[in-house]
């Protein structure tokens, strides 16, 4: 394999993997309002299912990271599709929205595994402009599960309730794991990092006090910011606002075609205009996005358009940002690329819990707390794209 090239089937399944992150979220939040009802709980504690599957994804990642870096990605890899196969199988088997929520909490765990050995594996194999390239085609791949898996949540839960959509959990899992097994090659470097956790712990502070990993995990995190807004709290806002639960999936995919179409003019353009460029028009898209979002809803609209537009427009704008972003706080640790990968998304992901917790709390049946979310993240995109401007990339 040269340099320069990912070969497609590679590209494909790192994508997948990556999107296993939204893939838990997106599936599962047309459910929402059906795992409530089923179970007889309120908005705020049915929103912890969101909130402990980030709690899970942000553990997972400080543990398989570090592992994949001593043990190798493809092994690990291996064992964290595996526990989510055996764990979500059992999913559908609780008797509670408690035991719901704590097996959320194992399943994001689990599905940690992916997200950062994918990111892992980019960094083993490419830096910088190239790397955030091969980032921005794994999010074209990565933006067809939030197009299509919300049309599918809504289809599975009319079909069969909150349980099909777990049902079909396990069905990926074991897919991707065959995938695993019989497609991808180690590609970690054959010098091995040290597994003790004391040696763990001075590596990510190493990489934790590093201004060239913290300046554009900042901006990453405003990014999170905007979207999460939209994951946590669209379904719940858009079924006050009278929109059936299959119109739903379809409203959530038109918005996820802003970040397809973001990512995908990123993948075209990065080696062109490089990082810098393409940071600056994401950020100044995002504000613009975050503050109409805002606009609209203190101004009391209410109809659907008045939300899918503009998180559609801040999506595109995160979507240009991601790649570059990440490539950035990747690209200073070639031999701990699974150690920065793991903090990348546990810093992301445990900000994903509390921020999903915060919207629940919030919620009172207006757009009015997402977008006002989408509009802080849009400013902090902006400020913190200038700081990343002015100094080193």
């Amino acid at each position: 394999m040269g340099k320069n090239q990912t070969p497609a089937a590679l590209t494909l399944l790192l994508g997948f993997l990556v999107a296993l992150s939204a893939l838990g979220t997106d599936l599962y939040v047309p459910a929402l309002p059906d795992t409530a009802a089923s179970f007889g709980a309120p908005v705020s504690v049915t929103q912890l299912t969101l909130t402990t599957f980030f709690l899970g994804l942000a553990l997972g990642q400080l543990l398989w990271g570090p592992l994949s870096d001593r043990y190798g990605r493809r092994p690990v890899l291996v064992a964290a599709l595996g526990v989510m196969l055996a764990i979500t199988a059992a999913a559908p088997l609780m008797p509670s929205i408690g035991a719901l929520a704590g097996l959320r909490l194992v399943q994001g765990f689990a599905m940690a595994g992916g997200v950062v050995v994918a990111r892992s594996i980019v960094r083993d194999l490419h830096s910088h402009e190239q790397a955030a390239r091969l980032l921005a085609r794994m999010m074209v791949v990565f933006s067809f599960v939030p197009i299509f898996a919300p049309i599918c949540g809504a289809l599975l839960t009319q079909a069969g309730g909150w349980r099909a959509v777990f049902w079909t959990y396990a069905l990926i899992a074991a897919a991707l794991l065959i995938a695993v097994l019989t497609g991808l090659r180690e590609t970690a470097p054959a010098q091995r990092r040290s597994a003790r956790p004391g040696d763990i712990a001075r590596t990510l502070a190493g990489i934790l006090g590093d201004r060239r990993f913290v300046a554009p995990l900042l901006l990453f995190l405003c990014c999170q910011m905007g979207i999460l807004s939209w994951v946590a709290s669209s379904s719940f806002t858009l079924a006050h606002a009278g929109v059936s639960i299959a119109a739903f999936g379809w409203m959530f995919a038109g918005v996820m075609l802003g970040q397809i179409a973001g990512a995908w003019v990123a993948s075209r353009f990065v080696l062109r205009l490089g990082s810098a460029r393409l940071l600056r028009a994401g950020a100044v898209i995002v504000i613009l996005g975050g503050v109409a979002a805002a606009a609209f809803a203190w101004a009391g609209a209410m109809h659907w358009l008045a939300i899918v537009g503009p998180f559609a427009v801040l999506l595109f704008g995160t979507a240009l940002i991601l790649p570059s972003a990440t490539s950035l706080a990747l690209s200073p640790f070639p031999h701990a690329a699974g150690a920065a990968s793991s903090l990348i998304g546990a810093i992301g992901f445990l900000f994903a819990a509390l921020l999903s917790t915060l919207l629940g709390a919030l919620f009172d049946g207006t757009s009015r707390p997402m977008a006002s979310v989408a509009a802080l993240a849009g400013i902090g995109a902006l400020v913190f794209e200038r700081r990343l401007a002015r100094g080193p990339c």
